[in-house]
């Protein structure tokens, strides 16, 4: 049940600041153009700022010095962080630890963690090793050997693969597999023998993986997700790669085998990076984006082939001009081969 909170209570657990009615009760969160006098509303984009004068909130999220407009205001660093959390505060609700539920499947040996929650389907192999307070819904598959850390949620139908191992507080939207099998195969004639991948896929604290996402095995040692990455619905991570810290791989990206991305990579939707590459930290590729070689870090790319996004969005300018400047070119080679002609004859 959502519990009411006054805006010195909402402030003092953003470590913001109220300006105006401090105490005044509201009880959720909602847009701006749609929030009523018993909700919280936020500014993050300044280009909306003049929606505040409009709003009926009862409060507004917004970064110190904005304009009020007369309205209750929380100020916070980071507006769109405390609506993030904000949110975690009204409607998240901790979960009843259920116990392993009837119509679950354990395999032996299998190690348990207080407070856990396994749903009717599911399927546990022999030797897997589940932390404290996991939650793994209906349908989930955990093969032989795998070992799952502290607080993480196994969504419906999500699959991990013998002897993968999740770090703590790691979450797998449905359908999510990790460790299905690279895609490994020498090729035999004119047919292809598969390449056994007795590899596993490590995800370290924090990873989350999104609906359908898949990440490979590796062939021979461990395809790496690190600490705080967040991989997006659809997402396809080869075998052998390496993915840094803090990422955000957003829905329908591809990465080829053996590539090694940096930490705070961002990488838009639909981006193909080919494989055995090298991709440096706090890069960030623009949808669509096709990397067919390594990227130095500190930068913004886009295109297909990618190139600096100046660059890019300079060829973008250009390009609906091309009809016209290949008709004044046409023009131009016609002049000239009259001079150069009248020219020879002189």
């Amino acid at each position: 049940m959502i519990q009411s909170k006054t805006l010195q209570e909402l402030a003092d657990y953003l470590g913001g600041t109220v300006k105006g009615n401090a105490k005044l009760v509201v009880d959720g969160l909602a847009p701006l153009d749609a929030a009523g006098p018993d909700k919280v509303t936020f500014l993050a984009n300044p280009k909306y700022a003049a929606k505040v004068a409009e709003t009926m909130a009862g409060a507004v999220l917004m970064a110190p010095g904005g304009e009020s407009y007369g309205r209750n205001v929380i100020e916070v660093a980071n507006p769109y962080l405390g609506f993030a959390k904000l949110l975690t505060l009204f409607y998240t609700v901790a979960q009843t630890p259920r116990g392993v539920l009837p119509e679950a499947v354990l395999g032996t040996n299998v190690s348990l963690g207080d407070a856990i929650s396994i749903y009717p389907g599911v399927v546990i192999g022999n030797n897997v090793t589940i932390g404290d307070r996991v939650v793994i819904h209906p349908g989930a598959v955990i093969y032989d050997g795998v070992t799952i850390g502290d607080d993480c949620v196994i969504h419906a139908n999500a699959v991990v693969r013998e002897r993968c191992r999740l770090g703590k507080r790691c979450k797998l939207q449905p359908g999510a597999v990790i460790g299905s099998d690279g895609f490994g195969y020498a090729p035999d004639g004119s047919s292809y023998y598969p390449i056994p991948q007795i590899g596993i896929v490590v995800l370290e604290d924090d990873v989350e993986v999104g609906a359908n996402s898949t990440v490979d095995r590796a062939a021979l040692e461990v395809t790496l997700i690190r600490r705080g990455t967040k991989l997006d619905n659809l997402v396809q991570i080869a075998h052998n790669c390496q993915i840094g810290e803090d990422c955000m791989i957003v829905s329908q990206v591809g990465i080829a085998g053996s590539s090694k991305i940096g930490n705070h990579v961002t990488l838009a939707g639909q981006v193909g990076i080919v494989g055995h590459v090298t991709i440096g930290d706090n890069v960030i590729v623009g949808a669509q984006g096709g990397v067919p070689g390594s990227l130095a870090g500190n930068a913004y790319y886009s295109g297909t082939p990618v190139m600096p996004h100046k660059e890019w969005l300079r060829a973008m300018g250009t390009l609906p001009k091309l009809p016209d400047m290949r008709k004044k070119l046409h023009e131009l080679e016609k002049k000239i081969a009259e001079l150069e002609a009248r020219l020879g004859k002189e």
